[in-house]
């Protein structure tokens, strides 16, 4: 299992040109370790290329812009469907994208409660999704409606499509599910998975699936940003180190943490 002792080995980790396609910042409902404009300066500092920020409740784009001024560093964001936005609201997409959203997530926190296939709401936000080629992220929906969103995705013409963490509880994708949505999207493996106050996920487990589906299909996230664990950027670092403690190599790691977001994402 993982031990989180950040170290000075850890610390001496380059993340120069990397991105980070999923971590919370404040203002949120739930305490974070730092706002939009911390986040983006301690990315800046390290080099990144980009970060993406994500908030259950709100579109995050114009929160993006500002960060991304203030700090010279690309800043993405987007809108998570869940119950706070209207569910499937396509006003609440076409918003998001006037301001600069580049992603939509399906319902994370309110995903119990929406059908997500009740009505023409899914249909309508994918076919505006291709139409402006932005990325379609998967949120917390169940594994047996991930491959009929795919389809419906495909059908539509959406080409950026992420699977949001596959190995949460919350998702529970066995390796030959993984292989499969590998076909049609790239798999966001979040590290906050592996957080004791989380899924305390053994990071060999990531390990295991990188190599099953293959590095050129998976790409590396910390999902941080929670009050009780660390920095976005020091968890990326440890997220690395485990990677490589577990057989990832140095160039494979360069291209799930930065080769595949960029071409997600740009």
């Amino acid at each position: 299992m993982l031990n989180p002792h950040f170290n000075h080995e850890i610390e001496q980790i380059n993340l120069q040109g990397l991105i980070d396609t999923h971590i919370h910042t404040a203002p949120d409902i739930k305490p974070r370790i730092c706002n939009d404009l911390e986040a983006a300066k301690q990315a800046k500092d390290e080099g990144m290329q980009a970060i993406v920020l994500k908030c259950h409740v709100e579109s995050t784009a114009s929160r993006a812009q500002i960060a991304q001024h203030a700090s010279n560093l690309t800043v993405l964001g987007g809108v998570c469907l869940n119950s706070h936005v209207g569910g499937l609201n396509l006003h609440a997409v076409q918003l998001s994208f006037q301001l600069g959203g580049r992603i939509v997530w399906l319902p994370t926190v309110s995903a119990k409660k929406i059908d997500i296939f009740q009505g023409d709401g899914l249909e309508e936000i994918l076919h505006f999704i291709a139409q402006n080629d932005m990325v379609l992220a998967t949120g917390h929906t169940e594994v047996e409606d991930i491959f009929p969103v795919l389809d419906m995705a495909r059908s539509l013409g959406v080409s950026r499509i992420i699977i949001n963490h596959p190995l949460t509880g919350v998702i529970g994708a066995s390796l030959d599910e993984q292989k499969e949505m590998a076909r049609y999207a790239y798999l966001e493996h979040c590290f906050v998975a592996c957080m004791p106050r989380h899924d305390g996920l053994d990071p060999e487990k990531i390990a295991q699936s990188i190599k099953c589906v293959g590095p050129e299909k998976c790409i590396m996230a910390t999902d941080f940003g929670q009050q009780h664990n660390l920095s976005m950027v020091n968890g990326f670092k440890l997220f690395i180190k485990a990677m490589r403690d577990s057989g990832i190599s140095k160039k494979e790691i360069q291209l799930m943490c930065s080769s595949n977001p960029h071409k997600l994402l740009f």
